[in-house]
């Protein structure tokens, strides 16, 4: 079992001024005691208003970098907002696709072993058949990019179109890439996809477990269809708790632990 902490489970506290990207790295290293950190652009980045989230000087990444490595940390997964593919504007999606190319040079700077890029924002239910091909070659070239500095690429099932199941499927089956991959939060689906989990856990690659689904046992049941897969990555909690937040991520790695304690003695 490899744990990780989703840098999103902090938000609150870089709103507050109370922590920033070295910070999340020095408590995953010594407070959590954790060899793996699990990045999100937001905390070295900005939005601004077009939705769009801009990278800072190349020199800033490579100080993040450095302190990575000075930690011995592994970049297990890095999400990255204002980068997704599918937009209703063309020039936006213009925008958007070079932003991504932007950011995939900043996640090889980093080292990151998966990165995920998102679909869709919540404002797209459904694909239309040219949006599916615009997704797939887009995700096809970034996996091929991929492939030459040892990452995987692909979605989260994070908001909009990309909570169907079928759709993600789909997609894998179409970009056909041994370094396509999916980062699954775990049951995170629309209602009538329950076994959704299982449907995509052929291209799992990396994992996000929330309070919800650890607390209401629904968690068990997903970790076994991915180790019947074959799942071997790390297993990120992700709890972006407005209080406490440094216990409140104590005690999700504690319940994660007990979890898979739990299930090697049944």
């Amino acid at each position: 079992m490899k744990l990780s902490i989703g840098g999103f489970s902090f938000f609150n506290e870089k709103q507050a001024g109370k922590m920033d990207i070295f910070g999340y790295l020095e408590s995953v290293k010594y407070r959590y005691r954790l060899d793996a950190v699990d990045l999100w652009n937001g905390f070295f980045a900005s939005g601004n208003d077009d939705g769009l989230v801009l990278l800072p000087e190349e020199e800033v990444i490579i100080k993040i970098r450095e302190a990575i490595d000075e930690r011995e940390l592994t970049v297990a997964n890095i999400a990255l907002d204002g980068v997704h593919l599918v937009d209703p504007d063309p020039a936006k999606r213009e925008r958007l696709y070079r932003n991504a190319l932007l950011h995939l040079r900043a996640s090889e700077l980093l080292g990151a072993r998966t990165v995920r890029i998102d679909i869709c924002t919540q404002g797209t239910e459904e694909i239309g058949e040219a949006d599916f091909d615009y997704i797939v070659k887009r995700y096809q070239e970034y996996c091929d990019r991929g492939a030459e500095h040892g990452y995987t690429v692909g979605p989260e099932n994070h908001m909009g179109a990309a909570l169907n199941p079928h759709l993600l499927k789909r997609i894998a089956e179409a970009v056909d890439r041994p370094n396509f991959g999916i980062l699954l939060h775990l049951k995170r689906w629309r209602p009538e996809h329950a076994d959704g989990d299982a449907i995509v856990a052929p291209w799992v690659v990396h994992t996000h477990v929330d309070l919800k689904t650890l607390t209401s046992g629904e968690a068990e049941a997903s970790v076994r269809a991915l180790e019947q897969a074959g799942y071997g990555g790390y297993w990120a909690v992700e709890h972006n708790a407005k209080t406490h937040a440094y216990e409140e991520i104590d005690w999700m790695l504690a319940s994660v632990r007990r979890m898979f304690n739990r299930m090697g003695e049944s």
